[in-house]
């Protein structure tokens, strides 16, 4: 991972973090040239094919070089970062390899939303690095004083001091944009949710400068005509880069699609029962300071129909002309994040108790919200939950993760007539979808899977009978 260039300058190259992962984008630099570094001090985070992983640099010393801007893509192995191990100060005149453009990071919403598929959560702001080096401070007094010269009067988005306004938030991609088109972020007005910039704000930003310059009111209208034209055939389509979560996943949901020969089934259920007791369980003092949700008894109710019927937990091994049936659960949580779907898992959460599994869900709630879900974490799962309903849905055809056989997809929970005891009575019910590979699990078998995870819903006293 690290080289000598100079008796004691260090390179430190772009690591393998995943299996076989070929690159990674650099999405953020926590240092800059001159800092002083520690071993285990994390210096950037990148996203690869998987996930956003932060590296930790794995010596001593100053800062000497950053060899690539944010939102660069770097093959694994190639150098990043330099570090000088011999206790100097780095050289007056080094400059970090960044652009000096103000960066943001990218604001979680205060607001509830569903981060996790069938797991809402309240995220929270993301504190923003201070702006570093002069450069920044530089270009936005130069901006103020020039739109003072333009005759716009003081422009408050451009304060003497700068470190007194927030900063523009955009990501790479937008950033890179802007400082292609000339555009200074701190000008353009945000139309993204909770004020971020998008492409369409920057290519209209690029637009409209003509009647601004324009000192006759009428030649002003003739020469701005074509200019909303312009800004609206522009502003008509938007192309995002395939690459990261979104190209991994969509790859392998192609690759499961056209390999697996998917069936789906579907059984609606009156989960009253599993309701009240999730309320009841909210007051259980072994719950103290855990998560319960009715995503934690629909785990638990999966988990016992796997072992009611251990042959669903398997995959096809096509090489070898074998199935492979797993004696262990990998519960896998469908997560959609801002970066794509992931499919973290909980490991062996066949052998959980019920407030050990609400524990591990938790965890891997808070992990996927942060976008800290390492590779590691979402490998080796055997059967996942992807719960539609968050989002209003009744059910859906989940697709299946890939190395997998089945995947359980949960409807929207809601009040409903419902036939109870001979009389008609409102109840809470859902529906459930279970898709499975036909290669190796039969209808017999899908349908005792899905008809056990009902029965344990609608009588959630099963869970000790048939545990």
């Amino acid at each position: 991972m690290t080289t000598m260039t100079e008796a004691s300058v260090r390179e430190f190259k772009m690591p393998d973090v995943g299996e076989g992962l070929t690159e990674a984008e650099i999405l953020k630099w926590y240092v800059q040239v001159g800092d002083t570094v520690t071993d285990g001090q994390v210096v950037c985070e990148v996203e690869t094919a998987k996930a956003a992983v932060e590296l930790p640099i794995p010596y001593d010393g100053v800062v000497r070089e950053l060899r690539f801007p944010e939102g660069t893509t770097v093959d694994v192995g190639t150098a990043i970062i330099t570090v000088d191990v011999s206790g100097g100060a780095a050289p007056a005149q080094a400059a970090p390899a960044q652009s000096t453009e103000p960066v943001a990071e990218e604001e979680k919403p205060a607001a509830r939303q569903p981060v996790l598929v069938g797991y809402g959560v309240a995220t929270s702001s993301t504190k923003r690095r201070p702006r570093k080096g002069p450069e920044v401070a530089v270009a936005q007094a130069s901006t103020a004083i020039q739109t003072e010269l333009n005759g716009h009067g003081p422009a408050p988005a451009a304060p003497a001091v700068p470190d007194e306004r927030p900063r523009p938030l955009a990501k790479p991609p937008v950033r890179k944009l802007a400082k292609d088109l000339g555009v200074d972020l701190a000008t353009v007005i945000p139309s993204g949710p909770d004020g971020i910039i998008t492409r369409d704000d920057v290519h209209a930003a690029v637009a409209p400068p003509a009647p601004a310059a324009a000192p006759a009111p009428v030649e002003t209208a003739a020469v701005a005509a074509p200019a909303p034209a312009a800004s609206y055939d522009t502003a008509r389509e938007t192309r995002v880069p395939i690459k990261g979560v979104r190209k991994a996943t969509a790859q392998a949901m192609v690759g499961s699609a056209f390999t697996a020969p998917h069936v789906t089934e579907f059984v609606t259920v009156d989960v009253t029962r599993t309701m009240k007791l999730v309320e009841e369980l909210k007051q259980d003092k072994e719950f103290a300071g855990l998560r319960v949700n009715p995503l934690l008894l629909i785990a638990k109710a999966l988990l016992v129909a796997v072992k009611r019927n251990p042959d669903i937990n398997a995959s096809w091994d096509e090489a070898a002309q074998e199935i492979v049936v797993k004696h262990y659960v990998n519960l896998g949580i469908a997560a959609a994040t801002p970066r794509g779907l992931i499919v973290p898992n909980v490991k062996d959460a066949h052998a959980k108790t019920l407030p050990q599994l609400a524990q591990s869900l938790g965890e891997l709630v808070s992990t996927a919200r942060e976008g800290k879900t390492s590779p590691a974490a979402m490998q080796g799962g055997t059967v996942t939950i992807t719960n539609v309903g968050v989002f209003g849905v009744d059910t859906g055809t989940p697709l299946l993760n890939p190395g997998e056989s089945a995947i359980l997809a949960v409807g929207a929970i809601k009040l409903q007539p419902w036939v109870h005891k001979g009389k008609v009575k409102p109840r809470q019910v859902t529906t459930l979808a279970l898709s499975f590979d036909h290669r190796l699990v039969d209808g017999e078998l899908g349908s005792k899977v899905l008809a056990d995870v009902a029965a344990v819903l609608e009588q959630p006293k099963r869970l000790i009978t048939w545990a």
